[in-house]
């Protein structure tokens, strides 16, 4: 029987299901539900069927770099290998540790709103529903991706029904007129104050349309990534800007922020106002199922980051035990390391009494979505530096040079933003320095990843040196499909 390194399931995964899996981090329902109407009741911009174009546009010149490298550097910790590569080892690392704290942000940051979400529903403490969440997606965790985008794919199908029904009926049920001047003019962007935080609520809707390139070892090829990554960032953008238009002709346009605040022009209103209260109940229920599977998918992310960096023995090597068998690969030390820090993080904040829905929520995503975009933009001039050193193929000028170098300012432009609306975000009072709080738990990480270089380099240079190197030939690893094979 053929032994070596640890290997996912691959060649599993195709364009569909990759999609699929950067779609449902995204959360469709949620954005409908929840980040539309407070972007609206945030800004009273007309502007944010815009902004959702605009952030698409960023998000796919950012992506263009680092899909490319993705062809060359196939590995379950994007970030990770591509800054290793296209930077320094160092760089590598520091790059992990942004991508563990903002991945598992972003998942467990969707905890206090399933617990609360269905405590409203049916009753009982928050905590209670988030525990019951947190053990489906530990066991969801056991599958490989295949299997699990396999059931998401179900539940993405239903939750974009839904959205579509809502777009059809905000724009036969409109308050006055389409307003498309209005809404697609520069100027929507332009009301005071409200720009950058068009941008970064927009942004925060982009969240996890870059977990693609997490199952690069498990796709059936590089133009499947390539087409997941493009299906997930296009059909967000195409989807939100829609919704948020057909919401924002639903309540009217003239007093948009008091319409998005008022708990009567809410989304399932209308669902239930043009198709019954059946449909209603199932977009309520969707809600729930897509902030589940949302959970699923950023748990997976960090799954595959656990099992990368400890397959090339930067973290402990148990952590890269994957299932065995035919139906084998899933990354279980992955999924048992993302489990129990989600549950450690939770648990101290419940026991601290933080607010699920003010406190917890908008801070961890806030801080998930700050990361992303660093590391987007950090990728984005990583590959401009791989291709400078001819570490590419037969790339054309627009993705090697053009696209990485547009992408990293445009990056460097939104951070800027986001950093000056954290306040918004978080809802603080005006002057308040708790909103640089964020970069608390960033600027840990970056630290320990460099002590951990700086260890590794002096202890264990072996190991430095095949940072983001570690994906093992598949023509001398037993794949996991063929687990109950003798031979």
């Amino acid at each position: 029987m053929t032994s070596g390194p640890k290997v996912l399931a691959r060649f599993t995964m195709g364009p569909a299901a990759l999609a699929g899996a950067a779609i449902v981090a995204s959360s469709p329902q949620t954005v409908l539900n929840g980040g539309i109407p407070a972007t609206y009741a945030a800004t009273g911009a007309a502007g944010v069927p815009l902004s959702f174009l605009l952030l698409m546009a960023v998000i796919g010149i950012l992506a263009v770099g680092y899909v490319a490298v993705g062809r060359h550097v196939r590995h379950g910790a994007p970030f990770y290998a591509q800054l290793a590569v296209g930077g320094s080892p160092m760089l590598g690392l520091v790059g992990a540790g942004i991508a563990f704290v903002g991945y598992n942000a972003l998942q467990i940051s969707l905890y206090p709103l399933f617990g609360t979400t269905l405590a409203e529903l049916v009753g009982g403490p928050w905590w209670v529903w988030a525990a019951i969440g947190w053990l489906i997606v530990l066991l969801l965790g056991q599958y490989p991706g295949a299997v699990g985008a396999k059931v998401l794919g179900i539940l993405l199908a239903l939750e974009v029904a839904v959205v579509v029904l809502f777009i059809a009926a905000g724009f036969t049920h409109r308050s006055g007129g389409m307003g498309a001047g209005l809404v697609f003019a520069p100027s929507s962007l332009l009301v005071s104050g409200a720009a950058a935080t068009l941008l970064i609520y927009a942004a925060a809707a982009f969240a996890g349309t870059d977990t693609v390139m997490a199952y690069a070892e498990e796709a059936l090829s590089h133009r499947a990534l390539a087409v997941g990554a493009t299906t997930a960032i296009g059909g967000c953008g195409i989807l939100y800007c829609l919704a948020s238009w057909a919401y924002g002709a639903w309540v009217g346009f003239a007093d948009l922020r008091q319409a998005a605040g008022d708990q009567a022009r809410q989304p399932l209103a209308l669902l239930s106002d043009v198709y019954g209260i059946g449909i209603a109940d199932l977009a309520t229920l969707l809600l729930v199922t897509s902030i589940l599977a949302a959970m699923s998918s950023f748990h997976a992310a960090v799954a595959r980051y656990v099992f990368a960096l400890a397959r090339e023995r930067v973290l402990p090597a148990r952590w890269a035990r994957v299932s065995p068998g035919a139906k084998g690969g899933a990354p279980l030390g992955g999924t048992a390391v993302q489990s129990v820090t989600a549950a450690l993080v939770l648990g101290l904040f419940t026991i601290a009494g933080a607010d699920p829905m003010g406190t917890i929520f908008p801070w961890l995503s806030t801080i998930g979505a700050f990361c992303v975009l660093l590391l987007l933009t950090a990728a984005s001039w990583s590959a401009l530096h791989f291709f400078d050193q001819g570490l590419g193929g037969s790339e054309s000028v627009w993705v090697r040079q053009v696209c990485p170098f547009a992408g990293g300012i445009l990056g460097i432009l939104v951070l800027i933003f986001m950093a000056s609306s954290l306040g918004t975000l978080l809802g603080t009072a005006p002057g308040s320095g708790r909103p640089w709080l964020v970069a608390a738990p960033i600027g840990v990480a970056v630290l320990t990843a460099a002590g951990v270089g700086w260890w590794l380099r002096r202890a264990r240079p072996d190991v430095y040196e095949g940072i983001g190197r570690g994906v093992p030939d598949g023509r001398t690893v037993q794949d996991p499909a063929l687990g109950d094979v003798e031979v």
